[in-house]
């Protein structure tokens, strides 16, 4: 009786043990780890059969004695594991060492933590684990780290530039601008750090006859080689208005520089005179928000004439149409960038804009400050640019 009790005893526990051994098994590959044992007075080492894979050896070699260990290391990582080593088998002293291995060709990353079994050292036990797969993902991510840090250095630089290089081309901007009969106020808004500086555009200057000319404009892109343009576009307009000519040939002379000087690109642009000694406000449009008429109140949308974006077709010719302007009207001519956004529709910005220029008054700079707040603030993606004309008596 006894007998069979035992023998039922030793085959449930070799059942047990056997289960043991199977879910230690599962565990060491989940974590791609292994265990060794070296006996160092008789000189037998046990591994498990995950260290013989981690290590890339064949079982039937059996396992490293841990005098033979540095050799399969990588040479500039044996001095800190001989270290480890010899404090842990002279001091019975435990520790941690990561070292790198040639496993068929490849370099793996192992992680060793040994422990002394026996106060004399008289056998060393060791946890290995490789470690390859973290190391990779850490170095990727340390690339990935150094590459958007250049990236940001990058754009950081190119929007310094491109700052410079706009302030150098529009001196004073979004300051008030004085004009014989009209006072104009300036906000210029840049688009979020992300999508860098745009080729809005503005100019308002008298001219040798006495009108004004008013102009605004959006060359399409952004960063330097859309500052760019943008310069030779409006540096071209202030020569070429010199000439005296009205806002429609002005605007085909301007397609022409586009089309045949910037092949790759378009631009919008509002382009008017202002006399005022009639108050008559004489404007053309090339693909561009037709301005506001804000009087009495009550703002509305100038009705365009046709126009087209230039770079787009030599063969449309660009219209005209006048406005005759009142002591206290105010005109509002603006990019884009007030009223798009990628989250609403374009009409339900502009109703917006006509909402809060309704209510502007004599506070002119405040005034524009409010009405950019109310359509949303600064554009995250664009630009903004506007000039509000007070006509004076």
């Amino acid at each position: 009786m006894v007998q069979r009790l035992r023998g039922e005893l030793d085959e449930h526990l070799a059942v047990e043990r056997q289960l043991l051994n199977a879910r230690l098994a599962h565990a060491e590959r989940l974590g791609d780890m292994g265990w060794a044992e070296w006996n160092l007075q008789t000189g037998e080492a046990t591994w498990s059969d995950q260290a013989y894979v981690i290590f890339g050896r064949d079982p039937g070699d059996g396992p490293v004695q841990l005098r033979d260990l540095l050799g399969h290391v990588e040479a500039v990582d044996r001095p800190a594991l001989d270290r480890l080593l010899w404090a842990v088998v002279h001091r019975a002293f435990s520790g941690e060492a990561e070292f790198r291995i040639r496993r068929r060709g490849e370099i793996r990353h192992l992680r060793a933590a040994l422990d002394p079994v026996a106060a004399d050292g008289a056998a060393v036990h060791a946890v290995v684990q490789d470690i390859t797969d973290r190391r990779r993902a850490e170095r990727i991510m340390s690339e990935s780290r150094s590459k958007l840090l250049e990236v940001r250095e990058r754009a950081a630089r190119e929007r310094h530039m491109s700052v410079a290089l706009r302030d150098a081309i529009m001196p004073g901007l979004g300051e008030a601008i004085e004009l014989p009969h009209a006072r104009i106020a300036v906000r210029y808004v840049a688009a979020g750090i992300r999508a860098g500086l745009g080729g809005d555009w503005y100019d308002a200057l008298p001219l040798p006859d006495d009108r004004v000319l008013l102009a605004i404009g959006d060359v399409s892109g952004h960063g330097m080689p859309a500052i760019s343009q943008m310069a030779q576009l409006r540096h071209a307009l202030v020569g070429l208005a010199m000439t005296g000519h009205g806002p429609d040939r002005l605007l085909a002379w301007l397609n022409d520089l586009v089309l045949h000087r910037m092949p790759e690109s378009t631009a919008t642009a509002v382009v008017g005179h202002l006399d005022p000694a009639t108050g008559r406000f004489t404007w053309g449009q090339a693909g561009h928000p037709a301005p506001i008429l804000v009087r009495d109140g009550r703002a509305v949308q100038l009705d365009p004439p046709t126009g087209v974006l230039l770079g787009a077709t030599s063969d449309e010719p660009y219209a005209l149409e006048t406005v005759e302007l009142r002591e206290g009207d105010l005109l509002l001519l603006f990019t884009d960038g007030l009223v798009e956004r990628r989250t609403r529709d374009i009409d339900e910005g502009l109703t917006l804009v006509l909402e809060a220029a309704a209510l502007l008054r004599d506070d002119l700079g405040d005034g524009l400050d409010r009405l950019i707040e109310v359509v949303g603030g600064p554009n995250p993606e664009d630009d903004t640019c506007v000039l509000a004309i007070d006509v004076l008596g």
